[in-house]
């Protein structure tokens, strides 16, 4: 064990980047030292946290090389567990499985005729006996594959999955390395959703029909979003029923290593939306009361429910659970060859309060204390953190966590919990408000500033103006928010553009760009705001009539060369490319040079180019003094008002070239001058 002073000297390193933390250095020891011991303790009992994380290789269904199959299942308060299913007919005495020490049941089924005993693609599940006499039926805990028909029952059935073909990929020379990008450029994706169609979209689908569009704009990263199975498909995947099974209702796993496998090859990362956070609450294909208590995997009584999400809380503080849940990620990686994740609910996870009625002011003091903090869960997130860097360095994870807290994206030897990026949550209700409260003429250039370049030393950010989040019912896109009823009548290039629709779209175009320009060190699009989708997203439900009206993406209108969405999307495409070649999104961030509240003017330099953003609505400006440190001759390289963006083309590329004045302005050693049409943003780089 290390000691003492070991821990606290590792865990200094974070005071260097943020002495703000001093008053905290006890906590921040503690922290470090509980999951330095957890970390040891595994290296002693279990080999190491690596071979820790390889649960699924032991628990569940295993196949022998010889076809015998040996199935486990923690399940400590059962009396007496037996394994059934279509290969036994469904006989609760056939089948009984032997309980160790620790709570695990075990049965060995041999070959049959050298076959598994247990035919591919046949229902199983456990029957388990509880003390006083009482039996309940349970889909395994582990099982990688449940399927549901709906005809029959709401309820998922378990099936053993065995294909005689495995899959075989075919693009694994693409190294996680070689698809690491320096820049993310994220694109936030729902297979169910992706078609046009009133029905659930497919994983082949996807991979033949949505990857080449993702692929085309210039993303290198896509986050898939509802892949751990849930059996409420309005849940939007959050509610997670069986955590080592892809969702069934999209196709067969194979079919999702496939679309992966088909995005490795186009050098695309991909990303699973991971909810380790809380569970669902169902009994019968959930993990709730699996073995008959309700503090199996998760705290008992009312410690143990999310009272917000109606779902219960993981236990991380109990070794089985941890297990469960880093076997989870390993078994991610391992199988379906995932390049990383987003963790959903991290506020959620790491406060008491779960974020409930808590509002986060900045102050230090909320981020500490065992009034508020749940240790068990940061310990949980930064030894998982630890194990995947330790498993390779190039997987990627991003939190998503409102709160802010200090450390979470600095690494495990800093101090920090070793996250690699936070999501900048606070950008797109910045600019909700800004659309649905003020006026454009009384927007505040200093505070969308502020807001945008508000984030931690050191610690790397998602930028994002709007998620999946703000297309949900009961919110609107952007684009919603800025053209509403004037996006089912003037969207027409036969209609005449009226004011509504080109403040909208000339807003659409600048709030992305500065939002990718200034607010992070990564970038976020939901599927389909690339072009203004209309209207929001919402899943079949009762209150809906069960209707797939708003759970697709309307690409037939941007495939519509009559509309004016495709020039959204040809600017969303350039903006991606034109960061692929110049790289702002891993360079130092910005310098600010101009806030200048009564012009609407904001200015900046980053990566070697300059961007100069008028968000006045009626004013243009001619020969507007803009600052900048380097020297030289400069040329648009990116412009909002081209015609091809739906612009009105008011600035002649082939006439502009700026070359800089040798005096200071803003702070700057020289200036250049622009003509700037209102709603107007330009991208300019040093020429030679």
């Amino acid at each position: 064990m290390a000691s003492t002073e070991q821990t606290e000297s590792e865990s200094l390193g974070i005071l260097k980047i943020d002495p703000w933390l001093e008053p905290f250095k006890g906590d921040l020891v503690t922290r470090h030292k509980t999951a330095t011991d957890l970390l040891e303790q595994l290296e002693q009992n279990e080999g190491g946290i690596i071979k820790f994380s390889e649960g699924y290789n032991y628990y569940g269904f295993q196949i022998q090389d010889n076809n015998d199959i040996v199935y486990r299942e923690w399940a400590p308060n059962a009396t007496m567990v037996h394994l059934i299913g279509d290969f036994n007919n469904w006989d609760r005495g056939a089948h009984e499985m032997v309980k160790n020490q620790y709570g695990v049941f075990e049965i060995t089924l041999p070959a049959v005729n050298g076959q598994p005993a247990i035919p591919h693609n046949s229902r199983v599940k456990i029957a388990l006996n509880l003390p006083g006499g009482g039996y309940v039926d349970r889909i395994p805990a582990w099982i990688r594959r449940v399927t549901q028909d709906l005809a029959v029952s709401p309820v998922y059935d378990a099936v053993f999955w065995n294909p005689p073909q495995k899959y075989e990929w075919k693009h694994d020379d693409v190294t996680r390395a070689a698809r690491h990008p320096e820049s993310a450029r994220i694109y936030e994706a729902h297979v169910g959703i992706s078609t046009s169609e009133l029905r659930v979209g497919t994983y082949n689908e996807f991979t033949r029909d949505t990857l080449p569009r993702i692929h085309k704009l210039g993303y290198n990263v896509i986050q898939l979003m509802a892949i751990m199975e849930h059996a409420y498909y309005a849940s939007f995947g959050y509610q997670v029923t069986s955590f080592f099974a892809v969702s069934s209702r999209y196709g067969t796993p194979e079919e999702l290593k496939h679309l992966i496998d088909e995005a490795h090859k186009l050098g695309i990362t991909v990303l699973l939306d991971v909810v380790h956070s809380h569970a669902c609450k169902n009994v019968l294909d959930g993990l709730n009361m699996f073995d008959g208590t309700d503090y199996q995997y998760f705290h008992g009584g009312p410690k143990g429910v999310h009272s917000l999400w109606d779902s219960r809380l993981f236990n991380y503080g109990k070794y089985e659970v941890l297990r469960f849940l880093l076997s989870n990620l390993r078994f991610f990686i391992e199988e379906y060859h995932f390049d990383g994740f987003r963790f959903d609910g991290v506020t959620s996870m790491l406060y008491t309060h779960h974020g409930i009625g808590a509002g986060f002011s900045g102050g230090y003091h909320e981020y500490f204390g065992d009034d508020k903090v749940d240790k068990d869960a940061i310990n949980y997130l930064i030894v998982a953190n630890y194990m995947l860097h330790k498993l390779d360095p190039n997987i990627i994870t991003i939190a998503e966590d409102v709160s802010g807290m200090p450390g979470l994206c600095v690494g495990f030897d800093l101090g920090g919990v070793g996250f690699d990026y936070r999501l900048a949550m606070a950008l797109p209700d910045m600019w909700i408000k800004l659309l649905k409260e003020v006026k454009d003429d009384d927007w505040e250039m200093g505070k969308i500033v502020h807001e945008l370049t508000n984030r931690r030393y050191k610690e790397k950010t998602v930028a994002y103006a709007e998620s999946h989040d703000q297309a949900l019912v009961g919110d609107k896109t952007l684009a919603f928010w800025m053209m509403d009823k004037e996006m089912y009548t003037n969207m027409s290039l036969i209609s005449e553009l009226t004011p509504v629709v080109d403040r909208g779209m000339a807003l659409h175009k600048m709030i992305r760009l500065i939002t990718h320009t200034l607010g992070g060190e990564a970038y976020l699009n939901f599927e389909g705001n690339e072009f203004g989708h209309p209207e929001w997203l919402d899943f079949p439900r009762d209150g809906n009539g069960n209707s797939f009206w708003y759970a697709r993406r309307q690409w037939n209108v941007l495939d519509d060369e009559l509309l004016r969405y495709k020039f959204l999307n040809e600017f969303d495409g350039a903006m991606q490319h034109t960061e692929e070649k110049y790289g702002w999104l891993h360079s130092d961030p910005a310098y600010v040079s101009l806030k200048h509240e009564g012009d609407k003017m904001i200015s900046f330099e980053r990566a070697g180019l300059l961007f100069v953003f008028n968000f006045n609505p009626s004013q243009s400006f001619v020969d507007y003094r803009i600052g900048v440190q380097v020297a030289g001759e400069y040329r648009i390289v990116l412009d909002s008002d081209e015609e091809r963006f739906g612009g009105h083309a008011r600035i002649d590329h082939e006439k502009s070239q700026f070359f800089t004045t040798p005096l200071a302005w803003n702070d700057r050693d020289n200036f250049i001058q622009v003509y700037i049409p209102a709603r107007v943003a330009l991208v300019l780089a040093k020429v030679g």
